[in-house]
């Protein structure tokens, strides 16, 4: 009996002093609260660019591991260079089908957001960048546009070429294959255009300069006196 007695006052004991710690512990507007290990949530730092005694440089911002390729990333073996488009047309192929319905609808959006401007909705030149003043790009339904690869126009896209400015940092690289894909299903809704045909060859000077007319052959009276 006794050890129960003992026992309810040890618990009565608790709860009192667990509602006063609770009490104690209330949150009080008029002053932050009570933080247990500051030094937890508010640990010390380095900004990015301060000193750091840390390393040997004496540097915070650490350079990457030699080799490291960022996320996402998908580094190039080429540069702008006027054999480095053959080059690519010869070993970059395009990872899309022209089936893909979702990739064409990207591609259209891109090549209106970015080559639209130049080329035209058409990509015959006539953009309303070029019907300001600016230099007109050549048709892209074209015959040389149509023989050129896909991986050639990648790179195109990629480092530009004459006036038209490179688009790696503004267009990722699979939005750059979509953007050819769209322009492939430009060029097979395109109506074949007409072969210029060489003129007709001009008649030679000698054919063409008049000749002075024959003289008229004189006539002699033969009446006798």
């Amino acid at each position: 009996m006794k050890s129960y007695f003992i026992l309810n006052i040890f618990l009565l004991t608790a709860f009192v002093a667990s509602v006063a710690l609770n009490w104690m512990g209330a949150p009080n507007t008029s002053r932050p609260n009570l933080e247990y290990m500051p030094n937890m949530a508010h640990s010390v730092r380095f900004a990015a660019f301060s000193p750091n005694p840390n390393f040997p440089d004496g540097k915070t911002l650490r350079e990457p591991v030699p080799g490291t390729i960022p996320r996402g990333f998908h580094p190039l073996s080429y540069q702008a260079t006027p054999q480095d488009p053959i080059r690519a047309g010869e070993e970059l192929l395009n990872p899309l089908s022209i089936a893909d319905a979702r990739a064409l609808d990207r591609g259209a959006s891109v090549f209106a957001n970015f080559c639209q401007p130049c080329h035209g909705s058409a990509g015959t030149g006539s953009g309303p960048v070029a019907m300001r003043g600016f230099p007109a790009p050549p048709s892209l339904l074209a015959d040389h546009a149509i023989k050129m690869k896909d991986g050639q126009m990648f790179h195109v896209l990629t480092y530009g070429q004459n006036n038209m400015p490179p688009y790696r940092t503004q267009i990722s690289p699979e939005d750059r294959w979509k953007a050819v894909l769209f322009l492939r299903s430009l060029q097979k809704q395109a109506p074949p255009q007409a072969v210029p045909q060489p003129p007709a060859p001009s008649e030679s000077p000698a054919a063409a300069t008049p000749q002075p007319p024959a003289p008229l052959a004189s006539t002699s009276s033969g009446g006798k006196r």
